[in-house]
């Protein structure tokens, strides 16, 4: 029977519970335990789909096709484990649930209330699927006093006495604020916030604090006091110089440790973490360094490209390279007065990322130009391969009015929404005006590559699965216009309707792709297509 660890977070947000997770069950795998990572969410949005970036930051796509937290995508990348879309559950789509069951009449006259109705949905989600594992970690989004969070705080309290002492653990991760003033760390509002969630039925077994300053001895054992856990599983977290270097961090500080303790398990020899010194050797001792313009909409919160700036570090990892990312606001090459060129020429590659809507579209237009007019690498996803199609078809294939239908009625719809496609379940439809929530094509699709092409050579291999998020495609009614441009389609669907890949042969190293490769990236497991990229803003460094 799987093991549970519940990790909530309290007095502040933002402190790092998804980090955590992905750290502590990295080191549990180091250790030979098979894991999974759960996230529990507890706004009433059915998913994050239709939530802005700015909102909710990146909207992280499964295989299976479920649109969820960021944090599944940091899950991934530090297990390796393929996340699903029973891992991430909302209180949204608890209600949802319950409310169909009701109105079907399943509950047969019952009063439907929170508890037991909302509090047993909540457990059959984190008991689900987990025959297979040693242990499932089972992380709690928000902070403990949240009105929000109090179900799911229950829900957990249910499952340890349900699942018997020494088959739960409780992880507890906290703040330590430095006071510059009086130059002291306190520990009262980590000893409240214990209070807090004790009071709630939940006492936990490890305190991860998060802290500025090196959490001394005497304040280790102070909160171990207070807070009625051992001083061994106090555990401090200072920032660390890359995400990358947390496993090792955590394991040096004792969690891992602490974590088998409290389930009655003797730790035994230390976790192989070859992998992770490797990584973080590669990231402290790089051998050079590139400079990547990403021209966005969304810059102005780097969260909402997190799994994006993960891939361009694993390439630079692949190449033993920094990268240095350079956000860029598409909306500034959109004035008549911008200077193009000063902005793009400091960058050894150019990437537009994936987007919704037609703001900021002309400015990412006119980067693709650039790059392709210069001959500097360039690296289209999703919406940045639709925006290299518009460029080609109206600066080379001659098409002047050259647009997309997402922006609004055109002649030359090069760029149109899709409503119907073929998957593993068959064929697929939606409707142009359907809910937002349900009319993209989403999660992993095959692909056929051309075997001559730059991105076969690049995977080494000609059939590829790989993640969609998007609800528009490029129309293959302009493909011979576009082809006879030098913009050749490399790769289709199995099918052969819908176009999934681009690229310039006669380009230094010129790609646009439908999918989200990036999803797939890991630090061990770089993308083929981001560490080639990345080798191709090495070798346009060495021409500047």
């Amino acid at each position: 029977m799987a093991r549970f660890i519940f990790i909530t977070g309290g007095v502040v947000s933002s402190l790092g519970k998804g980090l955590m997770a992905a750290s502590l069950a990295a080191l549990l795998q180091a250790r030979g335990y098979r894991v999974r990572i759960r996230k529990f969410d507890p706004y009433l949005n059915v998913d994050p789909g239709t939530m802005s970036p700015y909102q909710h930051g990146e909207v992280y796509v499964t295989d299976d096709g479920a649109e969820t937290d960021l944090d599944l995508g940091h899950y991934e990348r530090f297990t390796g484990v393929v996340a699903r879309q029973s891992d991430n559950v909302t209180s949204g789509r608890i209600y949802q649930q319950i409310i169909q069951r009701e109105r079907r009449g399943d509950y047969l006259g019952a009063t439907v209330q929170v508890i037991p109705h909302v509090t047993d949905a909540i457990k059959a989600f984190a008991l689900t699927e987990t025959d297979d594992l040693d242990f499932v970690l089972c992380e709690i989004g928000g902070t403990v006093g949240d009105i929000e969070s109090l179900p799911f705080i229950e829900a957990i309290r249910q499952i340890r006495n349900d699942l018997g002492r020494g088959n739960s653990v409780s992880v507890h991760v906290t703040l330590v604020p430095f006071i510059a003033a009086a130059g002291e760390l306190k520990t009262k509002p980590t000893q409240h916030s214990v209070r807090e969630l004790a009071a709630l039925g939940v006492q936990p077994d490890v305190l991860v604090c998060r802290c500025e300053q090196p959490l001394p001895a005497s304040e280790r054992a102070k909160i171990a006091l207070f807070c009625n856990v051992p001083k061994e599983a106090v555990i401090p977290a200072l920032d660390a110089r890359s995400i990358y270097a947390v496993p090792e961090q955590y394991h040096g500080e004792g969690l891992d440790t602490a974590v088998l303790t409290a389930f009655g398990i003797v730790p035994g020899s230390a976790p192989d973490l070859s992998r992770w010194t490797d990584i973080t050797d590669r990231l402290t001792n790089p051998e050079g360094e590139v400079t990547i313009g990403v021209v966005g909409k969304y810059v102005g919160l780097q969260d909402a490209y997190k799994s994006l700036n993960e891939a361009l570090v694993h390439g630079g990892i692949a190449n033993r390279v920094k990268v240095n990312v350079r956000w860029i606001d598409a909306e500034l090459f959109e004035h008549a007065d911008s200077d193009i060129a000063a902005q793009l020429e400091p960058c050894h590659a150019i990437l537009v990322p994936g987007a919704f809507g037609e703001r900021g579209a002309e400015g990412k237009i006119a980067s693709v130009k650039f790059a392709r007019e210069r001959h500097v690498p360039y690296f289209g996803i999703c919406f940045g391969m639709q925006m290299a199609c518009i460029e080609g078809a109206r600066n080379l294939a001659g098409i002047a009015k050259a647009s997309s239908t997402e922006f609004g009625p055109t002649d030359e719809p090069v760029v149109g929404i899709i409503t119907e496609w073929m998957s593993a379940e068959g064929v697929q439809k939606r409707e142009a005006g359907g809910d937002l929530g349900g009319t993209m094509r989403l999660g992993a699709y095959p692909a056929k590559l051309d075997g001559n092409s730059v991105v076969s050579s690049i995977y080494s291999a000609t059939d590829i699965s790989e993640r969609h998020r998007h609800r528009y495609e490029v129309n293959t009614g302009y493909r011979d216009a576009l082809e006879n441009g030098g913009l050749v389609f490399s790769g289709m669907s199995p099918d052969g309707m819908l176009p999934e890949i681009v690229e310039r042969p006669d380009h230094p190293w010129f790609v646009g792709v439908q999918f989200h490769p990036e999803l797939k990236s890991k630090p061990f497991d770089p993308h083929p297509l981001f560490a080639s990229f990345i080798a191709a803003a090495v070798r346009q460094s060495r021409l500047v």
